[in-house]
């Protein structure tokens, strides 16, 4: 099995245990080589609410965890505006570590509930 069956495989038994709704988004995470994403999404529907990724930071410079932290303070923000005060975490298959838990921390630290 390779890292990427792996990940889908962790991500599949993910997702069949965590559901997000229009009260409380899941939090989705996709972390590449070169950055990170996150989105919330509201599955009842199939739309996402907000999303924020390492493209659309500016003039940014640090390390991909520093990067991280910056994406989920701007996602925090995006759902703020949006009105999404909890939602439920989509880890993505990775491991809870890293930029990952980096991610999440800054997200709770700007506002959001999980």
């Amino acid at each position: 099995m390779t890292k990427r069956e792996a990940r889908a495989r962790r991500h599949r038994r993910v997702r069949g245990k965590v559901a997000g709704t229009g009260e409380r988004p899941r939090l989705v995470v996709f972390r590449s080589n070169r950055g990170i994403f996150a989105q919330l999404v509201d599955d009842d529907a199939g739309r996402t609410l907000a999303s924020a990724g390492w493209t659309s930071l500016s003039g940014f410079s640090g390390t991909k965890t520093e990067q991280a932290r910056e994406v989920g303070k701007a996602l925090a923000a995006r759902a703020q505006s949006a009105g999404i005060e909890h939602c439920v975490f989509d880890r993505g298959g990775y491991l809870y570590h890293g930029r990952v838990k980096a991610l999440a921390e800054a997200a709770r630290e700007g506002g959001l509930q999980f």
